[in-house]
């Protein structure tokens, strides 16, 4: 018999050292996909958003215990995916000494070089505008459009104004129309 997920359970499981470990699991299980696919859709590599998976939930296990339930557990770990997948990125340019105008054509590889991406031209066109965004309006972006996400919810994450989240997706979606439309 499937359980159902109850965050107030298994918050209480995860401040208990005797059922932490079997609460992790419950946490493992019920957002492993969701943080994949917005780490994915950051770095467009499986391999690297697999790695920064791993390091998502090494670093909440590592720091469960400073959780105080302010806010949702899914908008912690999600801040925690992204704060991650920024970093990574951040050292892959360094690594490959890429300025701010190559991280464009540096993410267009990595979608574009990836085995497991079978997205049709217009996907990858559509990828090729997001990644044309600046980093906060293709966090917002993808956030919004691709995750549904609500505005508070993406306000609590990012630490930034619904306001300024508002203005932010609206000018992404302008931008990607015009990439689409400029690329027809």
């Amino acid at each position: 018999m499937e359980t159902k997920y109850n965050e107030e359970e298994i918050l209480k499981q995860l401040h208990n050292p005797e059922t932490q470990r079997e609460g992790f699991a419950h946490v493992v299980e019920e957002y492993s996909q969701r943080l994949y696919w917005q780490i994915r859709k950051m770095v467009y590599s499986h391999e690297d958003a697999n790695d920064i998976l791993q390091d998502v939930f090494i670093k909440a296990w590592l720091n469960i215990g400073n959780f105080r339930g302010d806010a949702k557990l899914s908008t912690w770990l999600y801040k925690i995916a992204i704060n991650e997948s920024i970093t990574f990125i951040n050292r892959s340019k360094a690594k490959r000494n890429l300025s701010i105008d190559d991280e464009d054509s540096f993410l267009i590889n990595q979608l574009e070089g990836d085995e497991y991406f079978d997205g049709d031209e217009a996907q990858v066109l559509l990828q090729k505008a997001v990644v044309s965004l600046p980093e906060k309006q293709r966090l917002v972006f993808q956030m919004k459009y691709f995750d549904e996400m609500k505005y508070d919810d993406i306000s609590e994450i990012l630490g930034t104004s619904v306001g300024a989240l508002k203005a932010s997706y609206h000018h992404a979606v302008k931008k990607v129309e015009n990439f689409l439309k400029q690329s027809n």
